[in-house]
């Protein structure tokens, strides 16, 4: 007996999805949760062999959940059955570490085999689903701006976001002044802002000052 907990905030289709789970032979609804923080207890308590999750709840999204859950137990299995099928929310739920991702649209047969095959060993991801990442694998890569600063510079980018200026930097780090300037111009032209003060915003932004 496989044993599942199905977690969606639409109480109509955790009703019509458990009845027709449950009429299966060797398929058991042990648990449902209506938001995503009640998903991470009744699947950390009950340890179930699957976990249907819906991405959007009101409490707590199921991405949270799902790297909630997954974190605590790795072997969790957990599929991803939404309406979504946008870039934001498939990657990131795959990333947190569904194993299957569903779309709501599918029978609740499909949504039985998938089961199966995911309690099986399978990873199971909608046609659209395959095609999106297909796409993203075979696109460009870009690398962020920041990438192409040396370790000086973003030594210097560093101390820039802590208020320094230019004559600071160049007696904090024992270097010549006229060094520091072409090293702040360097820093401007790498990351296409046009000052300082555009540069530090990119820093915090892209969580450059750790």
């Amino acid at each position: 007996m496989i044993t599942v907990l199905f977690a969606d905030d639409h109480e109509m289709v955790r009703i019509g999805v458990s009845a027709y789970l449950s009429a299966q032979k060797d398929i058991s609804v042990i648990a449902e949760a209506n938001d995503g923080g009640e998903a991470i207890g009744l699947a950390l308590k009950h340890r179930p062999d699957i976990i249907l999750m819906d991405l959007v709840m009101k409490e707590m999204d199921g991405i949270e959940a799902t790297q909630q859950i997954i974190d605590q137990w790795p072997e969790a299995k957990i599929i991803i059955v939404t309406s979504f099928i946008d870039d934001e929310k498939v990657y990131p739920a795959l990333e947190a570490g569904a194993t299957s991702y569903m779309l709501k649209t599918s029978k609740a047969g499909e949504i039985a085999e998938a089961i199966r095959s995911t309690y099986a060993g399978q990873s199971i991801l909608e046609p659209e689903v395959t095609g999106k990442i297909m796409n993203k694998m075979r696109s460009p890569q870009i690398s962020p701006l920041h990438d192409q600063l040396t370790a000086r510079e973003r030594e210097i980018l560093l101390l820039m976001t802590e208020g320094k200026t230019n004559q600071e930097i160049s007696d904090e780090l024992f270097i010549a002044l006229k060094t520091v300037k072409v090293h702040v111009s360097n820093i401007l032209g790498k990351l296409d802002v046009h000052d300082r003060t555009q540069a530090v915003i990119y820093a915090f932004k892209h969580n450059l000052t750790k």
